[in-house]
């Protein structure tokens, strides 16, 4: 459970700036009195809305203060796709032909403020700051010009990545999809240019990644569309684009924040199982 200590501190970390253009929108799933819902931001209020995010999205007229509010996860996907490799700074190379990816499950997503655990026989669990895509309506087969039709939205997430688990197991699944492995938040915007927005990242503070996401190898527009040609994407599924940079372990008492510009930070502390 989120302490309110950690429920105002994020109130201090959401970057709200008067700057954004009008039609930006802010999004959150929360938690209050113990009944979850969806609710629009604007400014320091959260309207309630009636159903899911993904309809006409009609406010119920209930309101409650940001800093009040326990926020959960924003979004509950059916699948969570990731790309790896998609930052020149991160891999080295100068990208493939496709976009390359893999997957997370689930169970791996937390919300801001939840405890990132290193699991037991762990040696070298890394962050990753990435700019995550939202998905809002079906897409299967998609060109790179259709896919911004499908996009609700984006957020922040953290690619939770054991290393050394990468490298000896055949697969990725434990290395990538670990409970607790997928930090995403803490809300979805709409109206952002999600082609040029500042991904940040700190580590108890000292900025480990800075980079913005122009300089994906392959963009939003055609990572959707080569998903879309294999794999049917329906609202509410994730796709985490990649990661700048360089990484490195994280330990117990860590703090890591993923900030992208526009949206805010997603502020997970790091604890061993």
């Amino acid at each position: 459970m989120i302490k309110k200590s950690t429920i105002l501190l994020f109130a201090l970390y959401f970057t709200y700036s008067p700057s954004l253009a009008a039609d930006v929108e802010r999004y959150i799933r929360f938690e209050v009195d113990g009944k979850k819902a969806y609710g629009q931001v604007i400014e320091q209020t959260v309207h309630q809305l009636n159903g899911g995010l993904f309809d006409t999205r009609q406010k119920t007229g209930q309101t409650y203060p940001l800093a009040k509010v326990k926020l959960l996860p924003p979004v509950v996907p059916s699948k969570v796709i990731a790309v790896g490799l998609n930052y020149r700074s991160h891999s080295g190379m100068s990208g493939g032909a496709k976009p390359e990816l893999f997957a997370k499950l689930p169970s791996s997503i937390i919300a801001t403020g939840e405890p990132i655990v290193i699991p037991k026989g762990s040696t070298s669990t890394h962050y990753e700051g990435e700019l995550v895509v939202v998905i809002g309506k079906k897409a299967k087969k998609i060109s790179p010009q259709q896919a911004p039709d499908v996009i609700f939205g984006v957020t922040a997430g953290n690619d939770v990545s054991e290393r050394s688990w990468q490298s000896s197991d055949l697969q990725w699944l434990r290395a990538k999809a670990s409970d607790s492995f997928a930090p995403l938040g803490p809300m979805i915007v709409r109206g952002l240019n999600y082609n040029d927005l500042q991904v940040t990242t700190r580590l108890n503070g000292d900025i480990r990644q800075s980079e913005s996401s122009k300089f994906l190898i392959h963009d939003i527009p055609a990572i959707i569309s080569h998903i879309s040609q294999h794999i049917t994407l329906f609202p509410g599924d994730v796709i985490y684009t990649g990661t700048p940079g360089s990484t490195r372990a994280m330990q117990h008492g860590d703090i890591v924040e993923v900030e992208i510009e526009g949206i805010g930070i997603l502020r997970n502390p790091v604890v061993e199982e």
